[in-house]
């Protein structure tokens, strides 16, 4: 059972906007790798959890691993670019993104992924975004999260220092250059008590 979020945390009084990406906030991780950072872009975020909980045909899914099918510990759903996305702020989240980033990575955002962390034994395991283009390419992947906070763990493959990041409240990470192929990012499982909490990620055409 997902615990309910408490929306005096998020500002539910006042509208759903996204603020200016001026003050986006840079890390150069290495290897090519960069991430940039800017806490509560989304403003009203609790109001957009809520739609989104409630009306995304969420899905429960099972993957093979090693010698035996297990289910995936998150709920998904993926948007394609033909796709309406769930709520008008996203496309104008999308679009943001894309205008803002169009010098550096030469092409607009397309697709949307959504995940569903309901708990603390929801996560996600180490990985990179490379099924794609990401493999051999640098590209960006944009993650926008609202509900509570949890950690998305990022470190260089083949192991290293791991930096970790409390992403919620409408706060806004873009991981850029190399960092699919050269780096790996993760939420990590947790015994404490964590609310729910859903991220949508915006990558480019190709990228998965």
């Amino acid at each position: 059972m997902a615990l309910p979020l408490q929306a005096s945390l998020f500002g539910s009084a006042g509208p759903m906007t996204l603020g200016p990406l001026t003050d986006l906030r840079r890390t150069t991780l290495g290897r090519g790798a960069w991430i940039d950072v800017l806490p509560g872009w989304l403003t009203g975020a609790e109001r957009l959890f809520d739609r989104l909980a409630e009306e995304v045909p969420w899905q429960a899914e099972r993957r093979r691993m090693y010698d035996r099918v297990v289910a995936v510990p998150r709920l998904l759903c993926f948007y394609d670019e033909r796709a309406a996305l769930p709520h008008p702020i996203l496309a104008d989240a999308r679009e943001a993104l894309s205008t803002h980033y169009a010098a550096e990575l030469g092409e607009p955002f397309r697709t949307a992924g959504l995940c569903y962390y309901r708990d603390g034994r929801d996560s996600v395991a180490w990985h990179g975004d490379d099924l794609g283009r990401g493999r051999t390419e640098d590209t960006m992947v944009a993650i926008v999260s609202v509900g509570a906070p949890r950690q998305l763990a990022l470190r260089p493959r083949g192991g290293g220092e791991t930096h970790r990041y409390a992403l919620g409240h409408g706060d806004l990470i873009v991981m850029g250059g190399s960092c699919q192929r050269t780096w790996e990012h993760a939420i990590p499982k947790t015994t404490k008590t964590a609310g729910p909490r859903i991220s949508v990620q915006f990558r480019p055409r190709g990228v998965r």
